[in-house]
């Protein structure tokens, strides 16, 4: 298969940290490598502020162009959001093809989405990109053959009619509602049945994909690039003591996503807000992993998430240089791809859940079998003793403050006292 040669043009403006403005252009790198194509060549310029006709200064131009020609390259990648000008000028200047960071984040939700609403959300997010900057994309469009940030929706129909974007638009609105519908139903159903659930949030490619895998003995997409997974994914698993949960694997977060993005995933993201307990799983040997977790924590809040109990997940320990320094807590240093440790997180995270738990002490008659099963999964048991002489079960553990079985733990304790 062919890869597309890529050139990444970046300007870093004076209030921008070192630090982070590297990041962003790894990050970037990363990215194109996820889409299928291989930056050849990475071109930085220090600036007051971006050009508002070139986003790069013009006399970065001519050396930029004589580096395409030489390279051979196929598409230039600007590390910031462009306008439609911007963008069809460096594209008439450089008689190549022009692509920023936002619509190749798009391009790769587009190659990776799977289930319709996940096909939905990235079309109507790359839409909504495209519509501002349709005016005057004609001879940039027609020029398209195939490539990174041309996949999804249909490019030539897009110039000669934004009625037909802005109908589509809608089009797409009117059936995610459907969809956000039919997921708050599945919501409330779990709900009514009490189900507990965890969901795993983190960076792009800290490892969520792996230990969801692993602790639910399923298959989701699980490999080194970012965004494995664009659709939650749901699966029970059992703790220690035989509780049994809801784990949900969300889509991974990133710095700078577009905001049209955010926008068409938010019932994705709603997951995270019906959770009951958070996994943020954070890549401890990256570099950057600091900006990360800020990152994530930063959309947690967005989506008014931050006040769920949390354990934060320091994965990848076999790849940790130096010492890790937590930034949250509480918090557990793991490697995915260890059984002991995988054995570890679950006893852990049965630890955190039952802090703000209830405890209690109650007695189970041998023919309240039933009820005896219901304890087993839906508390966390620490104890169950069969007593011959009475025939009953003593059992003791911790429960949720408002699970339904906190009328017999009630009526079984005044009976006990």
């Amino acid at each position: 298969m062919y890869e597309e040669k890529i050139l990444v043009i970046a300007v870093k403006k004076p209030n921008q940290l070192e630090d982070y403005f590297e990041s962003s252009l790894e990050e970037l790198v990363s990215l194109a490598d996820t889409a299928g194509g291989k930056v050849v060549t990475v071109v930085t310029q220090n600036r007051d502020r971006l050009h508002p006709a070139y986003y790069i200064g013009e006399g970065k131009m001519a050396e930029i162009k004589d580096t395409i020609e030489e390279n051979e390259i196929d598409l230039v990648i600007s590390n910031d959001e462009l306008s439609a000008g911007q963008s069809r000028n460096l594209s008439e200047f450089f008689e190549r093809r022009v692509i920023d960071r936002s619509q190749l984040i798009l391009d790769i939700f587009a190659a990776r989405a799977r289930t319709k609403e996940g096909k939905l959300q990235v079309e109507l997010a790359q839409l909504q990109y495209m519509l501002p900057r349709l005016h005057g994309q004609g001879t940039q469009l027609s020029r398209l053959g195939a490539g990174i940030g041309t996949r999804g929706p249909g490019e030539t129909k897009l110039e000669t009619d934004q009625r037909h974007i802005r109908r589509r638009i809608d089009d797409i609105k009117r059936r995610l509602q459907q969809v956000v519908k039919q997921r708050e139903q599945y919501r409330k159903r779990r709900k009514t049945n009490e189900v507990f659930q965890i969901a795993i949030v983190g960076y792009t490619n800290a490892g969520k994909s792996t230990i969801f895998n692993r602790l639910t003995d399923s298959d989701s997409l699980e490999e080194n690039k970012l965004f494995a997974t664009l659709d939650p994914l749901t699966r029970k698993i059992q703790l220690p003591s035989g509780f049994q949960s809801l784990l949900t694997d969300t889509v991974g977060f990133l710095q700078q996503l577009p905001t049209s993005l955010i926008a068409s995933f938010r019932s994705t993201l709603e997951e995270v807000k019906e959770a009951d307990f958070i996994l943020h799983v954070v890549d401890g040997s990256h570099p950057d992993n600091e900006q990360h977790q800020d990152t994530v924590l930063k959309l947690l809040d967005e989506l008014n998430s931050s006040s769920i109990p949390m354990l934060t997940v320091y994965n990848k320990k076999d790849l940790i240089k130096e010492d890790l320094i937590p930034m949250s807590r509480p918090y557990i240093v793991i490697s995915a791809l260890l059984e002991d440790d995988l054995n570890r997180l679950l006893h852990k995270i049965e630890e955190e859940i039952i802090i703000n738990w209830e405890s209690f002490l109650i007695n189970l008659g041998a023919d309240e079998g039933q009820l005896l099963n219901r304890f087993e999964h839906e508390t966390i048991l620490k104890e169950k003793v069969y007593e011959e002489s009475s025939e009953t079960y003593k059992v003791s553990g911790y429960i949720r403050p408002d699970h339904p079985l906190q009328g017999i733990v009630k009526e079984k304790s005044s009976k006990h006292d």
